[in-house]
């Protein structure tokens, strides 16, 4: 049974897997868990990766069995980035879950979390991609730096034409993630041709349904990446 184990800029979460089958995830999971979740499973490989928390304070808690990702770990796809060094593992390991889900195909992942990053795969070549403030930061941004306006709280429906404050506020983060979001996927298409557009993160179901193009949601992308690495390593 493999453990994988991700402590990003919000929280941190875990994932069992028996081979590429998701066996449990523990999301949150707060760092004093983690020797909990190792004591009490058969655990055979680990992987961890974190950029919230000290990775050797996380291993510590799994008897320093663990590997601890980064940019020079051996991974399924040929990273290109010119700061490889300065790449998000998040980054790295949802990448890598695009590689194991359509390993043919030319791909677009956009992981919509604490920031809305894209990364694009051609022929099994990570070229880069781009990095924009998540729904929530851009909520928060908005109280933050102005005198009057609320601190707003994301709601399921969102109008077009807001009519008051607060729905103005959401009409704005929310249509305008969208229209970026949908402007940047045509930019990428045509510049690439046919792509795999695979969205993950914690607001992917809040868009899944919302985008005009075809898309392949996974919110547990970048743990299958990981678990993927993982497998990719030990074999």
């Amino acid at each position: 049974m493999n453990l994988v184990i991700d402590f990003g800029n919000s929280a941190g979460k875990a994932a069992l897997f028996e081979k590429e089958e998701i066996i449990k995830i523990f999301n949150p999971v707060r760092l004093e868990e983690i020797s909990h979740i190792y004591n009490s499973h058969l655990i055979d490989n680990i992987l961890i990766s974190s950029t919230g928390v000290d990775p050797a304070m996380i291993n510590k808690h799994v008897n320093n069995q663990g590997q601890i990702l980064s940019y020079k770990s051996k991974l399924p796809f040929i990273l290109e980035y010119k700061t490889p060094e300065t790449l998000g593992l998040d980054r790295i390991a949802a990448v890598a879950g695009a590689t194991f889900l359509f390993p043919e195909k030319n791909c677009l992942v956009i992981d919509m979390g604490t920031c809305i990053t894209y990364d694009v795969l051609i022929e099994n070549k990570h070229l880069g991609g781009g990095i924009s403030p998540g729904i929530n930061m851009r909520l928060k941004a908005l109280h933050t730096f102005t005198a009057n306006l609320p601190l707003v709280e994301l709601q399921n429906e969102v109008a077009l034409v807001g009519d008051t404050t607060q729905s103005a506020i959401l009409s704005g983060v929310v249509n305008g993630v969208k229209a970026e979001i949908e402007e940047i996927i045509r930019m990428y298409s045509d510049n690439y041709g046919s792509l795999q557009i695979i969205i993950c993160g914690g607001d992917c179901v809040f868009f899944e349904n919302k985008l005009k193009a075809s898309i392949f949601a996974a919110p547990e992308l970048v743990l299958r990446g990981l678990n993927g690495i993982l497998q990719y390593n030990v074999s």
